[in-house]
């Protein structure tokens, strides 16, 4: 079973409907998110001829406002971006809406891992998941990644610093069939691969799903085909898929398919990208700002939002999965630099 079966015509049929569904529920059971309607022309009964019509929000306002459709006694969990300003998104879910998002994010990465979970090797430390009611983008990350994992090690150990023992132990118990190895980007690239390198360590029977970080990598003249390359060359890991994501649409991953060039969109979710300056939807091969739509959020009212990351749509129904697949290109000119693994703060190798 699979969630990137939906050809664009396809989706556009299924997903038109329920985002319709969704944003009538969310104003009827948020009065700020009806004001914003109100405010921005949609009335109630507007008619939306495709899903690049219907109104958008800015992330940026669930760091300013709250926005929410469930009462405060049927809050289950907060969720938290990460951010370098001290401002953060907050995220309320109920536990219908937690469950939900845990269940389609497993659904998504079964493409690339089967329907068994396989033992884990996570880069990070444990110290981030401690707190289980409130979480850090990182955090909710991590937590999340662990259902779908088992036998779980941990590659850093309490202060931050990688555990090399901890990680022989890992291999020498798993290593010589699948496992699973999760982290955001920066840290693997700082933590794993250095270690795996200089301690000449076999990650050839490893999947590596990663997110977030590419900009301080970017600094270190590290994109993705050099990321593949040096993971290929010198610990033997071959299955690696990027993905991308943000709290504001928990649940959602855009996963890197197996062609490992581009990013997918799951049957419950799509993109539009447009024209920072017309906000008019763009066509294939025009960079321009990334909206993200899904069907998961029904405690409050982040179906579509309106992201300040650069991406481009490279073709539709001509990759590896159906639908769009494109690249993020990296944050919108004066954007707040924000990431799951840019709020680590660790010893080096």
């Amino acid at each position: 079973m699979t969630v990137f079966t939906l050809s664009g015509p396809e989706r556009e049929a299924r997903l038109l409907p329920r985002l319709i569904e969704l944003t009538e529920r969310h104003r009827d059971r948020s009065r700020e998110y009806a004001n914003i309607l109100a405010a921005t022309g949609h009335a109630p009964g507007r008619a939306y001829r495709d899903t690049a019509e219907l109104p958008w929000l800015p992330v940026r306002l669930f760091k300013t406002q709250t926005l929410k459709s469930i009462p405060d006694d049927e809050v289950f969990k907060v969720l938290t971006s990460s951010g370098t300003t001290g401002d953060v998104s907050r995220i309320y879910l109920d536990k219908a809406a937690a469950a939900a998002q845990t269940r389609m994010l497993g659904e998504t990465l079964q493409a690339v891992l089967g329907p068994r979970r396989l033992p884990m090797l996570v880069v990070d430390t444990k110290s981030v998941i401690k707190n289980r009611r409130s979480f850090s983008a990182r955090g909710a990350g991590v937590l999340g990644m662990a259902t779908f994992g088992r036998d779980h090690v941990w590659a850093l150990d309490d202060d931050g610093r990688p555990d090399v023992e901890a990680v022989r132990g890992f291999l020498a118990a798993h290593g010589d069939r699948p496992f699973l190895v999760f982290g955001f980007t920066f840290m693997v690239w700082s933590y794993l691969y250095e270690l795996a390198k200089h301690a000449a360590l076999d990650l050839s029977n490893g999947i590596l799903v990663h997110s977030g970080g590419w900009k301080k990598l970017a600094d270190r003249r590290v994109g993705n085909a050099e990321f593949r390359r040096a993971f290929r060359a010198d610990t033997g890991l071959t299955r690696i898929h990027n993905f991308y994501g943000m709290v504001e649409q928990i649940g959602v991953v855009y996963l890197e398919g197996p062609d490992g060039d581009s990013l997918y969109c799951p049957d419950f979710a799509d993109i539009v990208i447009r024209d920072p300056s017309t906000w008019e939807p763009l066509p294939p091969g025009r960079p321009g700002l990334v909206e993200v739509l899904s069907t998961l959020p029904e405690s409050y009212p982040g179906h579509v939002l309106l992201t300040e990351d650069l991406g481009v749509v490279h073709g539709v129904d001509d990759g590896a999965w159906p639908g769009k697949r494109f690249s993020i290109l990296g944050r919108l000119p004066r954007a707040e630099a924000r990431g799951c693994s840019d709020t680590f703060v660790g010893a080096s190798v």
